[in-house]
């Protein structure tokens, strides 16, 4: 709007009038008053110089319309409707655009106006100024107001609430003396964010009706406006627009896709947990642990009751009733008349007492067969330790690449690979010996030789019959592979004609080097590596349980060495009567020639083979030989069990005596021999030996299970 059209209606209008007269004039700096500035005449508002130390502001004014006056105040409480007109009145006092309006032209007196405390007439005017929005949130940012027109409204609007954080300020009732002057303004401040809690109320002005917007002049410098705290301290007020509510932002919400991105996250890692918790709980090893219903191990249903055990096998009792001769002979006189026995000799003892309760013959020597090898084992027992062991050894030969298998006597040395087993339990294998000797010569081995010097004379006995060897043992030396068998998973199998041959290639061959024939063995020789045999005790189980001819052959080998006798069949079998002879046991008739029986000229007396049992089967600590020969009871098969028993008592005439006969068989040609102990009904031993030459196979040791299942029957009292 052009300055010389100057408004009807001034563009802050105020309902204040100056009433006194004593305003002094004060000089120029004082506070700032506008009311002391000169204003010269015919000069117009906008044209009034503006002091320099005021900041400016944008501002963009807002036209009052003029508004009837009410003749009842509003009934707001005064100390509250004062404070409101004191700032009030002090922003009109500090702003040179009010004193250049036209209101201020206007005036009475022609100069500008003094704006001092209003009277108690006066707060009519200073309500109006609060409706109109003077007293400003200074949370708010600075920022040009937009014009909004007001509507009037016919009915006197309700007073405006008191902002929280005026509420808890003291209030003070101004009396200020007209002459007395405001305190000069202070410079702009920054003023503290108050809490969310202390923020005002906006302040929503009455409806009044539109006019159209006044536009001062562009020359006008509009002057930044005051606020005044309750405690006296002046600060520049923040510029609010009168239609947003003076309280901060609420932070922006959580856009709709994060919000979804994060569920379907949570949601996935949800589900792979469950996922991962049931493929573990199905899992057999976690289900059994934790017991749950699905798992494997958990009982089907209720625990069973527990059953009731009788024992039906007992430990000897030495406080049985004896058995006497009458009752033994008793027992034994059907059984020992049968045809298929032919020539019948045999014994029956007492170990407990030593008593002879049986006897036909058991002085005659017949062919033992077999049960040779309870004379060849017990000497062994007597003269060697029960826990020696044979050891297969490896030496460096007269070159740096050349290795000398040294043999020492242990057939069960097995060619089976690690992890697998022969007939012979705890047996030693070549891989083992090979991978030592890898390891000891740094893999330089190119030839290999074996020492078989540990054994002397020929391979068979004169005894033997052609074909002994290799059906029934093989070629006796001192080196072999799970004592020649072709399978050594099978007892009855064939067994290699050269024995030691086969072992050299073998090793040759799993070392990578070639095989040069035998050798003997430098005395002090570095050892490149060393296996042994299980001990003594148990290759003797496997010689009893097997009839294992080759075995007992070694075993008996090892005996003479032992003794100093040479390792030849005829140094076996002096070495075994000598043994036997020196501890105490009568040799009469005894003839000898290999250390397993299948030789068959050897003549044994049934008075023999039991004396030895029951010196074995004796009481602990009765005999100092029965510690030593106790092992030949381990070894003994059980009748219709194991061993060369395992068959044998089905039949209804000596099933009585399955489980409870334990012997040594004996067969050959003509020949059948049974030696062993059995627990009769009243819980002895009795230990027995029965000897048929001239029988049948089949009917003879058929006969001769009758006769020991009898032993097992019968009270013998």
């Amino acid at each position: 709007m052009p300055h010389d059209q100057e408004p009807d209606q001034p563009l802050w209008p105020s309902d204040d009038s100056d009433t006194s007269d004593k305003a002094e004039a004060s000089t120029p700096g004082e506070g700032g008053r506008t009311a002391q500035l000169p204003v010269p005449d015919g000069q117009r508002t906008s044209q009034l110089p503006v002091p320099p130390r005021l900041p400016e502001s944008p501002t963009v004014w807002v036209p009052h319309p003029a508004q009837p006056k009410r003749a009842t105040p509003s009934p707001a409480p005064q100390d509250n409707q004062q404070e409101r007109s004191r700032q009030g009145d002090l922003r009109d006092s500090l702003s040179p655009e009010r004193q250049g309006s036209p209101q201020a032209a206007s005036s009475p007196g022609g100069g500008q106006q003094d704006r001092a405390a209003p009277t108690a007439g006066q707060g009519g005017s200073a309500q109006d100024r609060a409706r109109q929005g003077d007293l400003r949130d200074p949370r708010q940012p600075d920022r040009p107001q937009e014009w909004s027109p007001p509507a009037r409204s016919p009915q006197p609007a309700p007073d405006r609430p008191v902002p929280d954080w005026q509420q808890d300020a003291p209030t003070q009732q101004w009396h200020q003396d007209p002459n007395q002057e405001w305190p000069q303004a202070r410079p702009a401040q920054p003023y503290p964010a108050r809490p969310p809690q202390q923020r005002s109320q906006p302040f929503q002005p009455p409806q009044q009706s539109q006019q159209p917007p006044q536009i001062p002049p562009a020359s006008t410098v509009h002057v930044q406006p005051m606020r005044v705290e309750p405690n006296g301290e002046v600060h520049a007020a923040e510029q609010v627009s009168g239609d947003e509510p003076p309280s901060t932002p609420p932070a922006p919400p959580t856009p709709p896709g994060r919000r979804k991105r994060r569920g379907l996250v949570f949601g996935g890692l949800a589900l792979v947990l469950v996922i991962a918790l049931g493929v573990a709980s199905a899992l057999p090893y976690v289900s059994n642990r934790l017991g749950l219903p699905w798992a494997p191990n958990l009982p089907k249903g209720p625990a069973p009751q527990p059953a009731v055990v009788n024992l039906a096998l007992k430990a000897p009792s030495p406080s049985a009733p004896t058995p006497t001769a009458s009752g033994v002979a008793a027992a034994l006189a059907g059984p020992a008349t049968s045809p298929d026995l032919a020539t019948l000799t045999g014994t029956v003892l007492d170990p407990a007492t030593g008593t002879t309760l049986w006897d036909r013959n058991s002085g005659q020597p017949l062919t033992p067969a077999s049960t040779t090898k309870l004379l060849t084992l017990s000497a062994a027992l007597l003269t060697l330790d029960q826990g020696m062991q044979l050891t297969t050894k490896v030496v460096a030969g007269a070159t740096p690449d050349t290795a000398i298998l040294v043999a020492g006597g242990d057939p069960t040395l097995s060619g089976l690979p690690d992890g697998q087993s022969s007939i012979y339990p705890g047996a030693a294998h070549l891989d083992d010996l090979v991978a030592q000797v890898k390891r000891a010569s740094g893999g330089t081995i190119k030839k290999v030789q074996i020492d078989l010097s540990l054994y002397s004379g020929p391979q068979t006995p004169p005894g033997w019959d052609p074909g002994d060897a290799p059906q029934y043992a093989a070629a006796i030396v001192p080196g072999m592979l799970d004592a020649g068998l072709t399978d050594p998973s099978n007892e009855e199998s064939m067994r290699v004609a050269n024995p030691a041959q086969n072992l050299l290639q073998a090793f040759a061959q799993r070392l990578g080097a070639t095989a040069a024939g035998t050798t003997v063995a430098p005395k002090d020789a570095q050892v490149l590596g060393q296996v042994s045999s299980a001990p003594l005790t148990e290759l003797i189980d496997n010689t009893l349980e097997m009839s294992d001819n080759t075995l007992a052959e070694m075993i008996g080998r090892q005996t003479a060495i032992a003794t100093g006798a040479p390792p030849t069949f005829d140094g076996v079998a002096a070495t075994t009567m000598k043994v036997l002879s020196q501890n105490g046991f009568d040799l009469t008739g005894v003839q000898v020639h290999d250390g397993s029986g299948l030789s068959s000229t050897n003549k044994v007396p049934a008075r023999l083979l039991a004396q030895l049992l029951g010196v074995a089967a004796g009481p602990d600590g009765k005999d100092p030989r029965t510690a030593k020969l106790r092992p030949l009871l381990e070894g003994l098969p059980v009748a219709g069990g194991s061993g060369t028993l395992a068959v044998r008592y089905g039949a209804p005439n000596s099933v009585a005596g399955k489980g409870w006969v334990r012997a040594k068989t004996g067969t050959l040609n003509g020949v059948n021999t049974l030696a062993g102990v059995v627990l009769d009904s009243d819980n002895r031993v009795l230990v027995f030996a029965l000897m048929s030459n001239g029988s049948a196979q089949d009917p003879g040791r058929a006969a001769l299970d009758v006769m020991a299942a009898a032993l097992r029957g019968c009270g013998c009292r």
